[in-house]
């Protein structure tokens, strides 16, 4: 702030020596306004004080009328020689010329007398005063006495403001000190006594924005009122003082305007605010004790609680802004509803396939196909699931990949959960063994459930059993099924068991003739015992 202020003082003694060197006119009032009757109007102005009015002619528009009298008048102004007071006017028929120390000034008309509702005389009158009153605080306010003093008052409201800055920082930062030593303890206390529905931290961070902006507002106040203060201590920069107010004071007065107006709806968006607020903090601390098992709900499963509570959150702020939508300020706007079909047109095509994704999630959920940690198998994919995303499922393979799968596509392809039934009865595993007619078939389920036994992954009860599918040309298919209870080794326990099966076969000199099979081979093929183990292979100990 000492910067700001550092920076205008050096820059008005900057803007008085162009002004006074141009000469052009700084004011910003000199544009035409349209009078009631439809005629144009435009005021002459000197140093911010408005003189008299004229209106349009047909040789000059009333901007540039009253562009020509002003600068007349500074002319005038600027020959301190001249008496300002030495004024005579021309009468003429349909006009009258204001002519003083010799030098032509203005030209008056009846319509410019009509704006005044005066007869012309009078306003020649008066308008010679006011430009002679005019011309003197030209002269004085430009004398370097007047200057000096006026230089002296800003550098005495500068060093003020700077105080004021000062003060009220500090001020503001000690009231800070004082809300959060005494404040955070009283709003704990309000959360819990909530149920913790109201956020403390929320809370604290709400006030805490209040107490900034209450300090930036009184910051900006001080800067502003020193502006104004230092604009109007010269001439030249005087026009600005009210027209700088004027342009920051303009849009606030609109907008305290249209807020006054709008303050039940603002006052029912903010009570609806709170109460959704609260609603959505109760549904969650609701879903969360179900997810938990504190609450118990008939026929509604854990799992479903909080996919649940994220179906009701957007319900009920779908719910809530239909319902606040017609209390936003500007909603009947065309900028407003240009922007609402805009939104809406962009969500519609670029949703598709987002809306599809999110509700095969939600129907998976409920359809209960699979949770975390289930052995399952999608369309070609198989693994365990890590996730169950609104949009997509994640699944981890044997081989350690992960499978991000859209939920569309899981909603429209065969699940087989592996995992669903193995944590009560156990998921059975089943491998298929042709082996020739002449070996009987007692013979070989025998040697498939002894198989069975010596692989550590599958249950004792239920038993294994044995069926025989398909009886064909040259052998009988036998099938083995086991249970299994750890789906997640589902791939290390198949391979144990087929080694197995290759095992007890060898021993007891049975030949497996499966997959395919063409003609009886003159020798069994078979290993015997002592050829289980070649080099590299090792005997267990």
């Amino acid at each position: 702030m000492r910067w700001l202020l550092l920076l205008f003082i050096g820059l008005f003694p900057l803007a008085t020596a162009l002004a006074d060197a141009g000469g052009q006119s700084l004011d910003p009032f000199l544009h035409a306004t349209v009078q009631d009757d439809g005629v144009m109007a435009a005021s002459v102005v000197l140093d911010g004080e408005t003189l008299f009015r004229v209106r349009g002619i047909s040789a000059a528009p009333a901007a540039k009328r009253a562009e020509r009298i002003r600068q007349a008048i500074v002319r005038l102004a600027k020959q301190p020689a001249l008496d300002a007071h030495a004024g005579e006017v021309i009468a003429a028929a349909d006009r009258s010329e204001i002519r003083i120390a010799g030098q032509s000034i203005a030209t008056l008309f009846p319509a410019d007398a009509a704006l005044e509702q005066i007869p012309l005389e009078v306003l020649v009158e008066a308008s010679m005063e006011r430009i002679a009153n005019a011309v003197d605080r030209y002269r004085e306010e430009r004398s370097h006495t007047r200057l000096l003093t006026s230089t002296g008052l800003l550098l005495g409201i500068s060093v003020l403001a700077g105080l004021l800055l000062y003060a009220v920082s500090a001020l503001f930062g000690w009231f800070n000190r004082l809300i959060e030593k005494a404040g955070k303890t009283r709003i704990r206390e309000i959360e819990r006594a909530s149920h913790r529905i109201i956020d403390a931290a929320q809370l604290w961070s709400w006030l805490g924005a209040v107490v900034r902006v209450t300090r930036t507002i009184a910051l900006v106040a001080i800067v502003l009122a020193w502006l104004n203060a230092a604009l109007g201590l010269y001439p030249w920069t005087r026009p600005f003082a009210s027209n700088v107010f004027h342009l920051i004071l303009s849009p606030l007065q609109r907008m305290g305007t249209g807020a006054l107006e709008s303050l039940p709806d603002l006052i029912f968006l903010a009570l609806l605010i709170l109460v959704v607020r609260a609603l959505l903090r109760a549904t969650k601390v609701f879903f969360e004790r179900v997810d938990r098992g504190r609450i118990r709900l008939n026929n509604f499963d854990r799992d479903w609680a909080m996919p649940t509570y994220r179906i009701v959150r957007i319900l009920i702020i779908a719910f809530a802004l239909v319902v606040a939508y017609p209390y936003i300020p500007g909603s009947d706007s065309e900028a407003f509803k240009g922007v609402s079909i805009f939104l809406g047109v962009v969500f519609s095509i670029g949703s598709s396939s987002f809306i599809a994704n999110m509700i095969a999630g939600y129907s998976l959920t409920y359809r209960g196909a699979f949770r975390e940690g289930d052995r399952v198998r999608i369309g070609d994919h198989m693994g365990e699931v890590v996730n169950v995303r609104a949009l997509s499922t994640q699944l981890r393979s044997p081989k350690n990949e992960d499978v991000n799968i859209p939920n569309s596509e899981v909603l429209g392809s065969t699940v087989v959960n592996y995992s669903s039934f193995a944590r009560e009865q156990g998921v059975i595993l089943h491998t298929d063994v042709g082996i020739g007619y002449d070996t009987p078939w007692r013979q070989v389920e025998a040697l498939l459930l002894m198989a069975a036994e010596r692989t550590g992954g599958l249950e004792a009860e239920p038993r294994p059993f044995v069926l025989q599918t398909l009886m064909g040309d040259f052998t009988v298919i036998y099938q083995l099924n086991a249970h299994c209870r750890d789906a997640t080794r589902m791939l290390q326990t198949y391979s144990e068991l087929h080694g197995h099966i290759q095992d007890v076969f060898n021993e007891h000199g049975v030949q497996i003739m499966s997959p395919h099979y063409e003609h009886d081979p003159e020798v069994p093929k078979v290993v015997p015992p002592e050829g289980w183990y070649p080099a590299p292979a090792k005997a267990p100990q």
